[in-house]
């Protein structure tokens, strides 16, 4: 036998040890040796994060979080201000709770009053927004009502300009959510109502606001993981979710030219009160189990994108983008 014919016979059992290794790693993993490991919440944060089963709790909308068992952390220990937001003046829409109680922490530690959009069943959950961000040390504006409605958009930007001098930041955030098994379950009153809630109030709060923005100023829009690539069970939900990204990009390039940047965060599962106000007791354990992360985010988790896309320092040359805050690759 020549010296290639040894080498290539070398080659060939090196590869079959390496599948016999591989052979016994999946067999042990079969038997449960490692499974239970990987099955784990992915942690890569500066603290623990709760993972899977979560509570089997459900909440009547349009969801309190207060009343959640496993309550949300939205603090953010781990984040300290700089002043990348100082002096600044926003909205957050759907700012008493979840993801907007979180960003409208994080915006008075970085310097700006902040103003709160939202329904008035939510109030006992805004009152405790407006604590933490007085501890902040910043101004907090409490503005219950409905975003569908065009009239008390415009006057909750007036109240916010009239109160902290201007606006800088506007957050769109509110959202109606239901899951549906069918197409056929969705009601043409339904569907307006997700429409309403989750595209007109963007579109009534931007256009509400655009007269008061100036060089330099921001909208961040929040949309979602859905709306990137649909999901089965929220027709209705995902529909405007990509109404909403195209719409960012769209009054993105409309606004350019003025300075003002419009971008939007798109979230995978987060552990707020639209979920359990959404899903049954059985499948709300698992929210978030399917992703790369294996566990739902936490506001925190999502809220210094916000302040990321909001602060001039650290975006002045972005605008029209969708940013993935999703758990998972790709």
């Amino acid at each position: 036998m020549s010296n290639s014919e040894n080498k290539a016979q070398d080659v060939g059992n090196l590869q079959r040890e390496i599948q016999q290794q591989q052979d016994q790693k999946d067999a042990a993993k079969a038997q449960g040796g490692s499974e239970q490991k990987e099955e784990q919440g992915v942690q890569a944060g500066t603290h623990e994060f709760p993972t899977n089963p979560l509570p089997d709790q459900t909440l009547d909308k349009p969801g309190i979080e207060a009343e959640m068992e496993l309550k949300p952390q939205f603090l953010a220990p781990g984040y300290k201000g700089s002043g990348k937001l100082e002096g600044m003046s926003a909205i957050v829409t759907g700012g008493d709770s979840g993801i907007g109680r979180a960003v409208a922490v994080l915006y008075a530690r970085e310097g700006a009053d902040v103003a709160l959009v939202y329904l008035p069943d939510e109030q006992q959950d805004a009152e405790e927004t407006q604590r933490h961000i007085e501890a902040e040390g910043k101004r907090a504006l409490l503005i219950p009502g409905d975003v569908r409605d065009f009239a008390f958009c415009r006057g909750a930007v007036e109240e916010t300009v009239k109160a902290f001098g201007k606006l800088d930041i506007l957050v769109n955030n509110a959202a109606f959510q239901e899951h549906a098994d069918s197409l056929e379950d969705i009601t043409e009153e339904r569907f307006d109502l997700t429409m309403k809630t989750n595209i007109y109030g963007y579109f009534h709060m931007a256009k509400a606001a655009l007269p008061h923005l100036k060089q330099g100023a921001s909208i961040i829009n929040t949309g979602s993981v859905v709306g990137l690539r649909g999901s089965s069970k929220l027709l209705d939900y995902s529909s405007t979710k990509g109404a909403i990204h195209a719409f960012t990009m769209s009054l993105a390039s409309n606004l350019i030219e003025k300075g003002i940047r419009v971008n939007a965060v798109a979230p995978g599962p987060v552990w707020t009160p639209l979920n359990p106000a959404d899903q049954t007791a059985d499948k709300i354990k698992e929210f978030g189990a399917s992703t790369d992360m294996k566990r739902p985010a936490q506001p925190e988790e999502l809220s210094p994108a916000y302040v990321f896309l909001a602060s001039p320092a650290t975006a002045s040359y972005i605008s029209g983008i969708v940013l993935p805050v999703t758990g998972s690759v790709g």
